[in-house]
C-alpha cells in the first residue's frame, strides 16, 4: 500500500472524506494542503530530503483568492509533476465529468486515474487507490467509456497493426517491408513514418513508446 501521501483539496470537508479512505486503508502517513502550489512545494521539498510521497489525490479547480498562484488548478498541477516526477501516482477528484476534461487530465497531463466526486465517490477513490497501486489506471464507472470511445473513433485495423508491430520492436523500416510481404497497403516508408506521426497526435504521445502505453491502456493492443 502507497506509504506517504499528499492529499490537494480547498475544501475542508471533501479533504477530510478522502483522508477516511486513506485511514480505513491503513495509511497513515498523510498531509493535506489547500492549494496547488502548496502541493507542489511539498512533494518538491518531500523528493529534495529524499522522503518522496507516492500518491498525491487532487481536486482539478480551486476556488481564487487572495493568494496569487503559479498553479491555479489541478490539471497544471498533475501535468508539471508528471514532467518533473513521473513516478508519482496522481489521482484527479473532481465533480467534472466532461469528456473533453476527462480526455485532457489521462491523455495530455498523465494522470493516474480520475475519480468523479458524488455519491459513491469515497468507495470509487478506494477502488482507483488500489488500482493505481498495482500499476492500472482507473476511470469512474460512469466515464469508463470517454477514452476509448473518442480516441478509437477514428482507429483502423491499419493503425492497430502498425501500433502492435511497433510493440514488438519493429523499426518504421521493417513494418514497411512486412506490410509489403502482407500484401498490405499503403506499405511504403514514407506512409508509416506519416501514420505513426497522426497516431501520436491523435494520442498526445510524444513518442512511440508512449503511444504504444496508451493504446496497451485502452485495450488497443
Amino acid at each position: 500500500m502507497f506509504k506517504k501521501v499528499l492529499v490537494s483539496e480547498d475544501l475542508g470537508s471533501i479533504s477530510n472524506g478522502i483522508v477516511s479512505v486513506l485511514e480505513v486503508l491503513h495509511i497513515d502517513n498523510y498531509k493535506q494542503v489547500q492549494y496547488c502550489d502548496d502541493a507542489y512545494l511539498n512533494i518538491k521539498k518531500a523528493n529534495l530530503d529524499k522522503q518522496p510521497f507516492d500518491l498525491l489525490i487532487t481536486d482539478l479547480s480551486f476556488k481564487a483568492d487572495h493568494r496569487q498562484q503559479q498553479y491555479p488548478s489541478g490539471e497544471k498541477l498533475i501535468k508539471v509533476l508528471k514532467q518533473e516526477y513521473p513516478a508519482l501516482k496522481i489521482i484527479a477528484y473532481s465533480v467534472e465529468d466532461r469528456p473533453q476534461k476527462i480526455r485532457t487530465v489521462m491523455l495530455d497531463s498523465k494522470a493516474d486515474a480520475y475519480v468523479c466526486k458524488g455519491r459513491n465517490g469515497l468507495r470509487e477513490l478506494d477502488e482507483a487507490i488500489n488500482a493505481v497501486l498495482n500499476g492500472r489506471n482507473y476511470l469512474s464507472p460512469q466515464i469508463s467509456n470517454v477514452l476509448r470511445e473518442t480516441s478509437t473513433a477514428e482507429i483502423e485495423d491499419y493503425d492497430i497493426e502498425i501500433m502492435k508491430l511497433l510493440s514488438k520492436g519493429n523499426s518504421q523500416e521493417e513494418i514497411s517491408q512486412n506490410f509489403k510481404e502482407k500484401d498490405i497497403s499503403p506499405s511504403s516508408l514514407s506512409a508509416i513514418e506519416k501514420k505513426i506521426v497522426k497516431l501520436k497526435n491523435q494520442f498526445n504521445a510524444k513518442n512511440s513508446v508512449q503511444l504504444i502505453s496508451i493504446a496497451k491502456d485502452l485495450g488497443l493492443i
